[in-house]
């Protein structure tokens, strides 16, 4: 049995949109309770409990904040397994979920992402597990069909050695194209 197994570990890198998200959410722990507090100083004595309730939100964001902190921190595993590629996505080092499990035979397409956006091809489903998928220099780009007969693509980072381990079971035209520079 020649039974192929490597494994690839990529991990996604904070965009703006993220690090907006975490700004947003430290001025709703620092404002939500200084505006608690501040209702104790404008109505007085009465309304006591204002200040439990500031101590206690103050508290519920120091957890909030560790929690969005920490599911930001996204990697991406790739699987090659004899002719089967397998897409993990790893949410804070706790929780796994399996995004893609791909018969590398059913691409269609593969190359780096500029040269797929070339060929105008209209993807129903992308599954996104890039470093960075503004990056063009190392995202690659699968394009197979799914299920239901629409094409779906892949946007994925491999090292040379996933590459190596999809050739044997790539279409022709494709090893000619991305590996020998030819078609």
């Amino acid at each position: 049995m020649n039974d192929i197994f490597i494994e690839q570990l990529v991990k996604k890198k904070r965009t703006i949109r993220d690090r907006i998200i975490f700004i947003m959410v430290i001025l709703f722990v620092v404002l939500i309770p200084v505006s608690a507090l501040l209702m104790v100083h404008v109505f007085g004595k009465n309304v006591g409990y204002f200040a439990y309730i500031s101590i206690f939100l103050f508290f519920f964001g120091i957890w909030f904040i560790w929690f969005v902190r920490s599911h930001q921190n996204q990697e991406f595993e790739y699987q090659m397994v004899s002719d089967t590629l397998v897409v993990s996505k790893i949410i804070a080092k706790r929780k796994r979920k399996e995004m893609l499990r791909l018969d590398v035979r059913k691409i269609d397409m593969l190359g780096k992402l500029n040269e797929i956006d070339k060929s105008n091809q209209t993807l129903v489903k992308v599954y996104d597990a890039a470093e960075k998928s503004s990056d063009y220099e190392n995202t690659y780009c699968a394009v197979f069909l799914g299920a239901t007969g629409s094409k779906r693509g892949l946007f994925f980072n491999p090292n040379e050695r996933v590459l190596e381990a999809m050739k044997p079971y790539l279409k022709k035209e494709i090893v000619l194209k991305l590996f020998y520079n030819r078609g």
